[in-house]
């Protein structure tokens, strides 16, 4: 870590290279107390102008005013050019390489090349004065414009260290809105864990209450439903957990990943284990697939998954313990189908199980965010139906899915 020291608000070095050049100015002054026309009259100017280069780079307009002005003093006078009118120059650099605006220092360059014209004709020798102007004006012009190419390069600089510190904020905030999105969808699988195996759990639970004294074997077989049901859910959610634990902000894009190798996504090959849990719970389901299974982004094949498990929950929490499901899957060219139907004859359950909160938002959410479409509704038989279309990606893209 580098420590900047500074004096007055300002950087140490800038104070003490400042202080140096106003020594020079004012010792180039006393020096020629005795021998430069004016005497110490001239001389009280020149430390006037060198106390004034002191705030050349705080106040860069109001120094070039005022050592102008002592000029000005200094022609009036016709002491002529002395060796301390260096000051001069060295104002002139100052507003142009760090005034606020660049019309002072043109401003600046105008008024310094009157005060050339009034040097020169000052100025005692056997030449012609206009030689003497010229040379004076080719040195003045030298340093506004050596002035001119420093602020260029300094306001250069400047903006690059301003886009750098912008891009690094915007680099940060995207890799907090990453990892908030990325938590947030954990959250959402959190809750899909909790509410459908729960739900689960509680119509199994009721059921064999229910049945404990009239079917115990039933009522054993779905007490197993209940514990494998909560061993499931409680794996899953130790993997949640354990991306919630792990996960940080990776890359340049902030993107979230699962530390933990046993970390796995929910897929498309896990339905037949998703259904064949709903029929250890009580639905009679019948599932059917049709066309080609493409080759889906994983979190499509996510939403799929969650969509038949909500479909399935909600089925067996209305329509009850032996109900008819009818699980369909199509793939088309540009859309994957999915179709949840219950004919809503099953057994009522002993007690309403608690919804699982979301429900058919939470299905709706989902869709949504590939641009799918959702229809769900009650059947004019009796039951309730569930379809959802996805349309595919022109391109399968590589997803990062914490689930």
């Amino acid at each position: 870590m580098t420590v900047r020291r500074t004096l007055f608000g300002r950087p140490l070095r800038g104070v003490a290279f400042d202080v140096a050049v106003s020594a020079v100015v004012a010792f180039v002054g006393l020096a020629s107390a005795v021998a430069q026309p004016g005497g110490w009259a001239a001389t009280g100017v020149g430390v006037a102008m060198a106390v004034a280069l002191l705030f050349r780079r705080t106040h860069p307009g109001a120094v070039t005013v005022v050592v102008a002005a002592l000029a000005l003093v200094q022609v009036i006078a016709q002491w002529g050019p002395l060796a301390f009118d260096v000051a001069v120059l060295i104002a002139l650099y100052s507003v142009v390489k760090y005034g606020e605006r660049l019309r002072d220092g043109v401003l600046a360059g105008a008024v310094a090349a009157v005060g050339v014209l009034l040097a020169a004709a000052q100025t005692p020798g056997v030449i012609h004065w206009w030689v003497t102007a010229l040379w004076y004006a080719l040195v003045t012009g030298a340093v506004w414009l050596v002035a001119l190419n420093v602020r260029t390069r300094r306001l250069y600089v400047l903006s690059l260290e301003e886009r750098a510190a912008t891009l690094e904020r915007e680099r940060e905030a995207e890799s907090r809105v990453a990892v908030a999105e990325e938590r947030t969808r954990i959250a959402r699988e959190l809750h899909d864990v909790v509410a459908h195996s729960m739900a689960v759990m509680i119509v199994q639970a009721d059921g064999a209450r229910f049945m404990l004294d009239r079917d115990p074997e039933q009522a054993r077989t779905a007490v197993k439903v209940v514990a494998d049901t909560g061993r499931a859910a409680l794996e899953e959610m130790r993997r949640l957990v354990g991306v919630l634990r792990d996960a940080g902000p990776s890359g340049a894009g902030g993107s979230v990943v699962a530390a933990d190798p046993e970390h796995r996504r929910l897929a498309l090959v896990e339905l037949p284990d998703l259904l064949a849990r709903f029929r250890d719970a009580g639905l009679r389901i019948h599932d059917t697939a049709s066309g080609q299974p493409p080759a889906l982004p994983p979190g499509l094949e996510l939403t799929v998954y969650r969509v038949v498990q909500e479909a399935l929950t909600n089925a067996l929490k209305h329509a009850g313990v032996g109900a008819a499901v009818d699980v369909t899957l199509a793939y088309t060219a540009d859309a994957v189908v999915v179709r949840v139907v219950d004919d809503g004859r099953g057994r009522p359950v002993v007690s309403p199980a608690p919804s699982g909160g979301h429900g058919l938002l939470g299905m709706r959410e989902r869709v949504a965010v590939y641009d799918g479409s959702l229809t769900a509704g009650a059947q004019p038989t009796g039951g309730w139906q569930v379809q959802v279309r996805l349309p595919l990606p022109s391109e399968p893209s590589a997803e990062v899915i914490a689930a």
